[in-house]
C-alpha cells in the first residue's frame, strides 16, 4: 500500500482518518487560504483542498495525499472559525432559525501517477431558534472555538439543531469519510484494510 499523508494537523481530521484503520501521517501544508474574489464556497474548498495536499507533496512526500478544507455559509455569510467566545457567541445568534450549508473539499492526491481526484462535499444544519442564554451556556460548555459555525456536531452542538441534511455527517466535522473511501478504492485501497 503506498504511503498515506494527511495534509493537516487537525485534530478533528485527524481522529476521523483513524477509523479507517489504515496507517498515515499528518503533515501541515502551510499555504495561502484566503478566498479570491468572487470564489464561490465550492469552488474556494475544492482550491484549497488540492492546494494543501499538493504543498505537502512540494515538501518531498510520496504516495496518496489527502487534503481537506471546509467553510460554512449561513444568511449568506461565509463562517470561518471564531476563535474568541464572543465571535461565537456573534456568529450562533447570526445562525439562530436559519440553514447553514457546509461546503467541505476533498483531495486525493496520487503523487506517483499525479493523478488528483477533487470533490465538494455539502451537509445543510437548520438551527433551532436559539435564545441568548443557550447560546452562552452552549459556548462556555463545548468550546467551540476552532470550529466552522462555532459548534461542535460531535459534541453538545447536537443540542443546537433542528435538523441535519446530507450523505455523510463526518464532512460537518471536517473529512467526508463516504467520499474518501470511494477516492481511497479508486486507488486500489481496499477498506477495510486487511
Amino acid at each position: 500500500m503506498p504511503q498515506l499523508t494527511l495534509a493537516s494537523t487537525s485534530r478533528y481530521r485527524k481522529a476521523l482518518l483513524e477509523k479507517l484503520g489504515l496507517p498515515f501521517d499528518c503533515v501541515a501544508p502551510e499555504i495561502d487560504e484566503d478566498r479570491r474574489p468572487g470564489e464561490t464556497p465550492a469552488a474556494l474548498v475544492q482550491r484549497l483542498a488540492e492546494a494543501k495536499a499538493r504543498a505537502v507533496a512540494a515538501q518531498g512526500r510520496s504516495g496518496l495525499i489527502i487534503g481537506s478544507d471546509q467553510v460554512a455559509v449561513g444568511a449568506g455569510v461565509l463562517l470561518g472559525k471564531p476563535g474568541s467566545v464572543e465571535r461565537a457567541i456573534e456568529q450562533l445568534r447570526s445562525l439562530s432559525g436559519r440553514e447553514v450549508v457546509f461546503h467541505t473539499g476533498l483531495c486525493l492526491l496520487n503523487t506517483l501517477t499525479d493523478q488528483c481526484q477533487v470533490l465538494d462535499e455539502t451537509y445543510k444544519v437548520r438551527f433551532r431558534a436559539l435564545d441568548e442564554a443557550r447560546i452562552r451556556r452552549y459556548v462556555e460548555r463545548d468550546r467551540p472555538l476552532d470550529c466552522a459555525g462555532a459548534f461542535k456536531s460531535e459534541g453538545l452542538g447536537i443540542v443546537l439543531f433542528e435538523s441535519l441534511h446530507g450523505r455523510d455527517p463526518n464532512s460537518l466535522i471536517g473529512l467526508p469519510l463516504i467520499a474518501l473511501t470511494e477516492l481511497l478504492e479508486a486507488e486500489g485501497i481496499p477498506l477495510p484494510p486487511a
